[in-house]
C-alpha cells in the first residue's frame, strides 16, 4: 500500500388514436427538456451552441444511500483505525465504517478511508479497511498511480466541512461538497482550489424562476416548464488543471441549489427551481447554502441576450461573469 511510516494505520382500455397522441405529448416533453440542457464545452460555445435538459421525477434526497470511492486511488495519512485488523467484503461498508465515526456535531475522527478489494491484485490484503483523518480535508494527502495502484479510497465530510465557494463579482455563492457522492467531481474541485485564478472560468448563460417556479423553487401548477429554464450555467475549465471527463456519479433529482455538470463537465450549472420533469442525468456535486441563493438569483437577473441552442430559446449573459473557486479561511 505503501503507507508513510507515521500511518497508524383495473382501468378502461384507451383508443389507438387516444394512445398515440399521449405518446406523442409525451415524447415532445422529453425532446425539449433534453435540448435545454446539453453538454457545452468552452470551446463549442461559439460555433455549436447546445443547451441542458432533462425530463423524469424522481430521485434520493443529497448523500441518502451514497457510499463511494474512486478506484486506483491512496490516500495516505494516519490511521485511526488498521486495516490489518479490520477487514470488510465491499469497498461501501468502508465507506460507511468511516461516516459512523463522523457523525453528531463533534469533529470528524474519520475522514478518509481506504479498502483492497481486489481478490487477485491484492493477494493476503484483500479486505483491508483502513480508516484515516486527513490534516486538511481540502487537500487530502494522495497518491496517484493509475493501474499500479489496488486501492480505492473515498472521504467524508461532516457538518460545516467541504464548504467552498464561487467568488465572483456580485457576491460569494458558497456551496457544500458532496465526496461520498461524486468523488471524482470533488477531487478536481479540490485541485482547482490549489490555484490563484480561475483562468476563463465563468457564467454565461442566466435564466430566472420566470413565472414557472415559486420562490421556493416549487413548480406552479399549470405553468409552462420553461422558457426560461431557472438556472445560471457556466464552465468550470481553467489553464493550469488539465480538465479531464469525469465519469456519470450520483444524480439525484434536481433540487433548487443544486451544483450539477452538464454531460462529463466541464460546463455546469446551479439551479433555481426544483426540476423533477428532469431525468436524473446530471451528477450533483454540491449544493449551494440556501442563504446564498440571492446571489445566484441575482446573477439570473443580469442583462441577457436571446440565443438558440438546438432549436430551443436561451438567455446568454451580455457580459459573462468570472468566477473563482476558493476555500475558507482558517476562521471562517
Amino acid at each position: 500500500m505503501g503507507r508513510r511510516h507515521h500511518d497508524n494505520d383495473g382501468s378502461k382500455r384507451l383508443g389507438f388514436p387516444v394512445f398515440l397522441l399521449i405518446s406523442l405529448a409525451a415524447f415532445s416533453l422529453v425532446y425539449i427538456s433534453l435540448s435545454t440542457l446539453r453538454p457545452l464545452s468552452s470551446s463549442q460555445f461559439a460555433d455549436e451552441r447546445e443547451a441542458v435538459g432533462g425530463s423524469e421525477a424522481g430521485g434520493d434526497e443529497y448523500g441518502s444511500g451514497c457510499c463511494k470511492g474512486i478506484e486506483n486511488l491512496e490516500l495516505w495519512g494516519p490511521a485511526v483505525k488498521w486495516g490489518t485488523d479490520f477487514r470488510l467484503n465491499r469497498s461501501e461498508q468502508c465507506c460507511s465504517a468511516c461516516k459512523d465515526m463522523c457523525s453528531g456535531d463533534g469533529p470528524c475522527l474519520c475522514n478518509s478511508w481506504v479498502f483492497c478489494g481486489h481478490k487477485e491484485k491484492c493477494g493476503d490484503r484483500f479486505g483491508e479497511c483502513w480508516l484515516k483523518k486527513q490534516n486538511d480535508i481540502l487537500d487530502p494527502d494522495k497518491q496517484l498511480a493509475e493501474q499500479k495502484v489496488v486501492w480505492t479510497s473515498g472521504l467524508i465530510y461532516g457538518k460545516g466541512e467541504g464548504i467552498v465557494y464561487l467568488e465572483t463579482e456580485h457576491g460569494n455563492l458558497h456551496f457544500k461538497l458532496f465526496p461520498e457522492c461524486a468523488p471524482h467531481s470533488v477531487l478536481y474541485i479540490t485541485e482547482l482550489l490549489k490555484l490563484r485564478h480561475c483562468a476563463g472560468c465563468r457564467f454565461h448563460r442566466a435564466e430566472g424562476r420566470g413565472e414557472s417556479w415559486d420562490s421556493e423553487g416549487n413548480h406552479i401548477s399549470g405553468r409552462t416548464f420553461g422558457p426560461p429554464f431557472a438556472l445560471i450555467q457556466g464552465t468550470l475549465e481553467t489553464e493550469g488543471v488539465p480538465f479531464g471527463r469525469i465519469p456519470k456519479e450520483s444524480c439525484p433529482s434536481i433540487k433548487r441549489g443544486s451544483v450539477a455538470w452538464i454531460g462529463s463537465g466541464p460546463e455546469f450549472f446551479i439551479s433555481l427551481a426544483n426540476h423533477d420533469e428532469w431525468r436524473k442525468d446530471y451528477t450533483v456535486f454540491g449544493a449551494v447554502l440556501p442563504e446564498d441563493m440571492r446571489i445566484a438569483e441575482k446573477i439570473a437577473q443580469l442583462p441577457t441576450k436571446q440565443d438558440i441552442w438546438s432549436n430551443i430559446q436561451v438567455s446568454v449573459l451580455k457580459n459573462p461573469v468570472s468566477l473563482k473557486v476558493k476555500r475558507l479561511a482558517s476562521s471562517q
